[in-house]
């Protein structure tokens, strides 16, 4: 990408996540998500791309707006005009966390050059996500014991004094069990890997690793994260039926057993990571409406040129007069 698309990306998920913030709190999960899609397929219908959505709301029939495969951007109606783009979405990351009120809830947009994101199936995937300084001290098929002693010894700590991020899922009792086992700590979460994943990259949040299962497209959008902050995850799909080898097949993955690094499902030379909160959390704040204004706060995390901004945006209406508090 030629063209430094980030502040339109930005412009993207500040939608996404201004038209879910509306519905905090309402706890219909899927009008959350339904709004949020809206607003980033609207958005996306004017940028100057080429685009294909690769990781996105799921297959064409299953989901009317930015499903798998869907062209987005004024390629779509003038092909060959801009650069092609493959581009990974989640309109709002933490469905249930908006419909609760709760933390960390986000829209999500990662864009590379064509071919740079892993068209990823929708299954599970084994993840390991850590930090840049225990990137290449983690194995995902050693046991916890030894992969949480080697984080300890690159941050120059004790396990006891480290915080792992799992998902509250019964699928993960034995994996908490294996860290309760060392003296780490837990931080369970109800939804939201992804976020919890930049967190563990991000020195001064406390989180210090995120294990456990959770959804492959989650994992590419993670892995376009790492790749900016040079942090690492480690993957590997879960496939145990006939029809997940089918699945993963028709999007051209044949070694099912393969782990996959940062650099191997988001492998693309210009790499783009947006995000803006929803809800308050961890690295950012929720939206926030005031009078005749609206707040929000977001990051965008590049490799080419390597750049993380967070972006703090107050859009008011015309003619108003707004007093800025920070």
């Amino acid at each position: 990408m030629k063209l430094d698309l980030s502040l339109e990306f930005l412009r993207v998920v500040e939608e996404a996540a201004i038209a879910c913030a509306h519905t905090m709190g309402q706890g219909d999960r899927h009008g959350s998500d339904h709004v949020a899609v809206e607003a980033m397929r609207r958005c996306m219908d004017g940028l100057p791309i080429d685009g294909t959505i690769v990781i996105g709301e799921g297959e064409r029939d299953e989901a009317p707006m930015l499903y798998i495969g869907e062209k987005v951007g004024r390629g779509a109606s003038e092909p060959g005009s801009f650069p092609k783009v493959d581009i990974a979405v989640d309109p709002l990351e933490g469905t249930n966390l908006c419909a609760t009120g709760a933390a960390n809830a986000i829209a999500v947009l990662a864009a590379s050059e064509a071919g740079g994101l892993l068209h990823a199936p929708d299954l599970y995937m084994e993840k390991l996500v850590v930090g840049p300084s225990s990137k290449d001290a983690v194995d995902l098929d050693a046991p916890v014991k030894d992969n949480l002693a080697a984080i300890a010894r690159c941050l120059e700590r004790k396990v006891q004094d480290l915080v792992v991020i799992v998902l509250d899922r019964p699928r993960h009792a034995q994996l908490m069990e294996d860290i309760r086992a060392t003296g780490a700590r837990i931080q369970l979460i109800g939804d939201g890997d992804l976020s919890a994943g930049i967190a563990a990259a991000v020195r001064g949040t406390g989180v210090h690793a995120v294990m456990g299962t959770g959804g492959a497209p989650e994992g590419v959008l993670a892995a376009a994260a790492m790749r900016c902050l040079n942090g690492q995850i480690l993957a590997r799909l879960v496939v145990d039926k006939p029809e997940h080898e089918e699945r993963c097949r028709a999007m051209g993955i044949t070694d099912f057993t393969r782990v996959y690094r940062a650099e191997d499902l988001a492998c693309g030379e210009s790499i783009i990571f947006t995000a803006t909160g929803v809800t308050p959390g961890t690295l950012m704040q929720g939206v926030r409406f005031f009078g005749d204004g609206i707040r929000t706060h977001s990051m965008i995390l590049q490799t080419n040129p390597h750049l993380i901004r967070f972006v703090d945006s107050i859009r008011v209406s015309q003619g108003s007069s707004v007093r800025i508090r920070f």
